[in-house]
């Protein structure tokens, strides 16, 4: 094993995996992943034999669980309806606006952020389009809320779940120490983007809205919610989260009403690929020796405070996208000063930082993709100048919580 191929290789890895592909051929993060680790083994950096150690299985099985759950609240007509029921209860822009960040919020806390992002993103469009209002401003407040309001639970975004599986942080704590700072989060997003867009949020009401030619099934909706809210008791209880899970994504496959095959349709396969893929190539950073070799020339250990090792995650994030920023720095958290506040840190400004530009995180990117199907441009440097602000605020925020409040 040579330490430099691996370097230079996991390097190559990442790049693609931050800019979304390889130049030439065609690509995605997910085949990017998978060849990153053939070019390990065909280049002898890791054994085939080693895979299985360096993949998470707690963590896939955590995100395969919970896609089911999202399929059967999406076939339920839950999230239409979650829609539908937050435009009848607002009329002014500024108050949707206030609602639609503290639903997205909540619901991205509960359940993963990129989902929420991918069944409101063609809501909230329909509804600019079809009342004649700019559609950037609500696009922008989707992507940064559902960012920020899964900083809340251990299961609201998949750079958690490591967090999670990795810390041994149970769900009922680790809620109850970041729920401030998505609180405060989702507070600065409501703040820049009046102030960014005035002229979208002057006093006025929305016209009438066409009515909804979605069905609600209401007893495929309450086995669902039932069941997830015993998955959340179970969570609150100490119950292993990929066991409760995974126990309540059985439940719901029990069922005579919709065949495997429709409920799986609605997966993303992709990702549970990208995930297993990402797990090998940054094991084989730590199996080398690599990410201890940087830890020495970065000096990351018990001297280390809460601004230096923010800063450090902000960045790491942003270069290579906030799942694979995770994974390098796991191994340091347990050098820390206090582990535990560590691990809040990390799971906080990882999250956060992924709001500073458009390819910041997979949310982000959701948004701006299905809007372009809609035939509207959200680009990079539009949602920049408000991700940028945002970030800052929230950063500064629940940084500055933590250390008053976590951080020893």
């Amino acid at each position: 094993m040579n330490l430099w191929i691996t370097v230079a290789i996991v390097t190559i890895t990442y790049l693609g995996i931050a800019i979304g592909r390889w130049p030439l051929i065609k690509s995605n993060r997910a085949t990017i992943s998978l060849m990153g680790v053939g070019l390990l083994l065909v280049f002898g950096q890791i054994q085939f034999e080693e895979l299985v150690d360096f993949i998470d299985f707690d963590t896939l099985v955590l995100l395969f669980s919970m896609m089911i759950i999202n399929a059967n609240l999406k076939m339920a007509g839950f999230f239409t309806w979650a829609g539908g029921a937050l435009v009848k209860s607002t009329r002014s822009p500024r108050i949707f606006l206030l609602a639609e960040i503290l639903l997205v919020g909540l619901l991205s806390a509960l359940f993963v952020n990129d989902t929420i992002c991918l069944m409101f993103t063609p809501f909230v469009l329909n509804l600019a389009l079809s009342i004649g209002r700019n559609p950037i401003p609500y696009l922008i407040a989707l992507a940064t809320a559902s960012n920020i309001g899964s900083v809340a639970t251990l299961t609201g975004n998949p750079q958690n779940m490591i967090v999670g599986i990795a810390s041994g942080i149970s769900y009922l704590d680790f809620s109850r120490a970041l729920l401030p700072v998505a609180i405060l989060g989702l507070g600065s997003v409501w703040l820049v983007i009046t102030r960014f867009y005035r002229y979208e949020f002057e006093p006025g009401t929305f016209p009438a809205l066409p009515p909804s030619e979605e069905v609600l099934n209401r007893w495929m909706l309450v086995k669902v919610l039932v069941i997830t809210g015993g998955m959340l008791v179970a969570f609150l209880a100490g119950v292993s989260i990929a066991l409760a899970s995974f126990l309540a994504a059985c439940l719901l496959l029990f069922t005579r009403r919709n065949s495997p095959q429709t409920v799986f349709a609605e997966f993303d396969w992709s990702l549970l690929v990208f995930f297993s893929g990402l797990f090998i190539v940054s094991g084989a950073l730590e199996a080398n020796g690599v990410t201890h070799r940087l830890f020495e020339l970065t000096d990351l250990g018990k001297k280390t405070n809460i601004w230096s090792f923010s800063l450090i995650t902000v960045v790491l994030s942003n270069l290579v996208s906030n799942v694979p920023a995770v994974l390098l720095l796991r191994p340091v958290v347990q050098l820390l000063p206090d582990p535990t506040a560590g691990w809040l840190t990390l799971a906080a400004a990882s999250t956060l930082a992924g709001n500073l530009t458009l390819l910041g995180s997979v949310a982000n990117l959701i948004v701006a993709e299905i809007a372009d199907r809609y035939r509207v441009t959200l680009s990079f440097w539009e949602y920049t100048k408000a991700g940028l602000v945002i970030t800052c605020l929230s950063l500064l925020t629940g940084i500055l919580y933590i250390a008053a409040f976590i951080w020893k």
